[in-house]
């Protein structure tokens, strides 16, 4: 299988971390054969500098993003300053033609302004939304979010929020169990928990101190098919059930039930992608108690059912 080509744009006075992000993820081989073929494009001519001072060299150009199935702007220098019409008309093209088109941080403002987000969702970084707000009205801003899909335009959240944009990306080609190896290779969780509309897949816990909370909480992951409460795990914890409620928010950012089914879709997925089992069995697996309830879960987390996800991504 050909490697999916990924066209990352730079451009002069770029912050070293937004460039590397997609780098990271997409460059990661996750096996022995690259998933990924990288190419970071400049997007104006002579030299570019990062905004520390050392200096970028490559031989691509804006050219490539014709020829990439996924074109990322990682950010962009600054919220009140246009982006090049090249650059702009570079992405229009790279749309049209059906490359996945991904904004990261305050590269949400450029596709943006190169129409791409018109009468559509969007997040870019909390502190720049009003801006956003006020010079593109016509897009839907989702302030709260650390990604935003929209199918074939996608837009993150500011700095580490774009690690999760591309790991989404990862998951929507080749699916759960390949961006968990991913994750795990970068040691970041493959989802980072909390109120937000997305849920992909958070089978690693997000730190690895070893504490009763924790234990607690790896347990109830191997253990998904037995039922869970909060009265339970604090009990499992030794800890109050105010005691444990106050560590478990400060550890997850979310409720014990929203992360036990956080929990359970990752395992459904995991095992939908890796075994022929019954979709029944799977269920009772991941603790879902009937197909019925799973099925439910993965039309609202993932607009579609288990059916159709196995048939998408096993052996993707």
């Amino acid at each position: 299988m050909a490697a999916t080509r990924v066209a990352i744009a730079a451009f002069d006075q770029i912050r070293p971390f937004h460039l590397s992000v997609p780098c990271a993820v997409f460059g990661e081989a996750a096996g022995a054969v690259p998933l990924f073929d990288v190419r970071v494009c400049a997007v104006e001519p002579g030299e570019l500098r990062s905004q520390i001072g050392f200096t970028i060299g490559t031989r691509y150009g804006l050219r490539e993003l014709e020829r990439a199935a996924i074109v990322v702007v990682p950010s962009w220098r600054d919220a009140r300053e246009p982006a090049p019409e090249p650059l702009l008309a570079a992405l229009r093209r790279a749309h049209r033609r059906g490359a996945l088109i991904v904004g990261l941080c305050l590269g949400a403002y450029v596709l943006a302004e190169a129409g791409l987000l018109d009468g559509r969702r969007a997040t870019t970084h909390w502190r720049w939304t009003e801006l956003f707000t006020r010079r593109f009205p016509q897009v839907r801003v989702e302030p709260s979010v650390l990604y935003v899909d929209e199918g074939d335009v996608l837009t993150s959240a500011g700095t580490a929020a774009g690690i999760d944009c591309c790991l989404h990306v990862v998951r929507k080609q080749f699916g759960a169990e390949v961006t968990n190896r991913i994750a795990r290779t970068l040691v970041v969780p493959p989802h980072r928990q909390g109120s937000q509309a997305q849920y992909i897949e958070q089978p690693v816990l997000a730190t690895a101190s070893d504490n009763p909370l924790t234990k607690t909480l790896g347990w109830a992951a191997r253990h998904l098919d037995t039922p869970h409460s909060l009265d339970s795990l604090a009990t499992k914890a030794l800890m109050s059930r105010r005691s444990f409620t106050r560590h478990f928010r400060q550890h997850t950012g979310t409720t014990v039930g929203q992360w036990l089914l956080v929990q359970r879709l990752a395992l459904a997925q995991r095992l939908l992608e890796t075994t022929a089992q019954p979709i029944e069995w799977i269920a009772e697996r991941a603790g879902f108690g009937s197909t019925l309830s799973m099925r439910q879960h993965f039309g609202a987390t993932f607009n579609t059912t288990p059916s159709l996800y196995r048939r998408e991504f096993r052996g993707g």
